[in-house]
């Protein structure tokens, strides 16, 4: 087992949590596989409710909404880690912000997630594979709110790209290697 990150990218059902644990199967070894959703609503808690049939019996789950990577890092975890995903990640910081959201706060915190995301990776011996939304290819957000969280997710997407091994964008279930 060595040690790499991948990131993979893509809209919204092109097959980017199908691909992770698809990716993390073939690799073998233990998994912890780090839930940042929250069931919010009862389709979103369908939504995890499937995810968490699909995924292997064997594999470590560890659901965490926020400080994600300190979290990791008390498991001290020996095998894999597949984080899915980033995206609800910057939601969910998101959410713990009162209406109007301070642009400047959002994105410190988000950058201080992803800051800790990746100590957590340096810290770990073994393969990553994370998940993220590509959020930049649609139209400008109409409301302040959503380009916030556009750009911040924008930038954490890129710190780990610049960071990863591998950098996978997927298309209608077809994977593109970027990096």
């Amino acid at each position: 087992m060595g040690k790499s990150l991948t990131l993979i990218l893509g809209g919204v059902r092109s097959g980017k949590s199908s691909r992770a644990q698809k990716m993390m199967e073939e690799k073998g070894g233990p998994v912890l596989f780090v839930a940042t959703a929250s069931a919010g609503d009862a389709e979103m808690a369908e939504r995890i409710r499937v995810h968490q049939l699909e995924r292997p019996a064997g594999w470590a789950t560890l659901e965490a909404s926020r400080h994600v990577g300190a979290a990791i890092r008390e498991q001290d975890f020996k095998g894999n880690i597949l984080l899915d995903c980033l995206t609800l990640l910057a939601s969910n910081v998101m959410m713990e912000f009162p209406e109007p959201v301070d642009e400047q706060a959002y994105t410190q915190a988000m950058q201080t997630e992803t800051d800790e995301l990746l100590e957590a990776y340096h810290a770990h011996t073994g393969e990553w594979v994370i998940v993220s939304n590509e959020v930049g290819l649609g139209v400008v957000p109409a409301y302040e709110m959503g380009r916030y969280y556009r750009d911040a997710l924008g930038r954490a997407n890129q710190q780990l790209a610049a960071a990863a091994d591998r950098v996978i964008f997927m298309v209608a279930g077809i994977p593109m290697v970027v990096k």
